[in-house]
């Protein structure tokens, strides 16, 4: 099941005041960026980010799940109302997240 395209807006609603949040349509789904960087994604419905340590630690008692057949485990965030959090959070991943490689 492919992700919708309002609940791709409600999230980016959730996260308008933060910095360098964007997205990218990818195979039905959507890949969310912070600050140019890959944070997590929405697959079928869900905010899913990557499981850092920050990210682990703001998200204590967390659902693991996988975004797609073949990914790895993500978090699932279940607290999308919470603008402020959402932001909080997508800023400490981002941090730890490396930047992307160069293209030669």
């Amino acid at each position: 099941m492919a992700s919708t395209k309002e609940y791709l807006q409600f999230v980016l609603e959730q996260l308008s005041e933060g910095e360098e949040i964007s997205y990218r349509p990818m195979m039905g789904e959507y890949i969310l960026y912070c600050q140019g960087k890959v944070i997590g994604g929405i697959y079928d419905n869900r905010l899913l980010v990557k499981p850092t340590s920050s990210a682990q630690t703001l998200l204590p008692d967390v659902i693991r799940e996988i975004p797609y057949a073949g990914g790895k485990e993500m978090l699932l965030v279940e607290t999308i109302e919470n603008g402020m959090f959402l932001r909080q959070l997508f800023m400490a991943i981002a941090v730890e997240v490396p930047a992307p490689r160069k293209k030669k």
